[in-house]
């Protein structure tokens, strides 16, 4: 699923928005989570996950091609943790699916 398919589910469960403003409140959520997260805040979703912000520290790491170290710098990551709730809709929907 991308972008524009949450704007179209959200204008299609709530046939009152245009898609307009669907694309309007989906784009505002995510533009508000992205600042959060620049500034170091956590985001919590509950059922959903939390989104934090991790800081990675420098290191040094090799180069595959010529073996060659570089130093890699310290750097902030985004990290994510799924729910109670997500997690075990995801591994009822995978113990439910049939492999082939």
């Amino acid at each position: 699923m991308n972008r524009s398919d949450l704007f179209d589910a959200l204008a299609e469960r709530y046939p009152h928005l245009t898609e307009a403003d669907a694309q309007a409140a989906v784009m505002t959520i995510l533009e508000t989570m992205a600042a959060a997260l620049a500034a170091g805040q956590r985001i919590e979703l509950r059922g959903f996950g939390s989104f934090s912000v991790h800081q990675r520290r420098p290191r040094q790491a090799r180069n595959p091609r010529t073996g060659a170290a570089v130093e890699v710098p310290e750097r902030r990551t985004v990290h994510f943790k799924p729910g109670k709730a997500l997690r075990d809709a995801v591994d009822g929907a995978a113990a439910g699916a049939t492999t082939p």
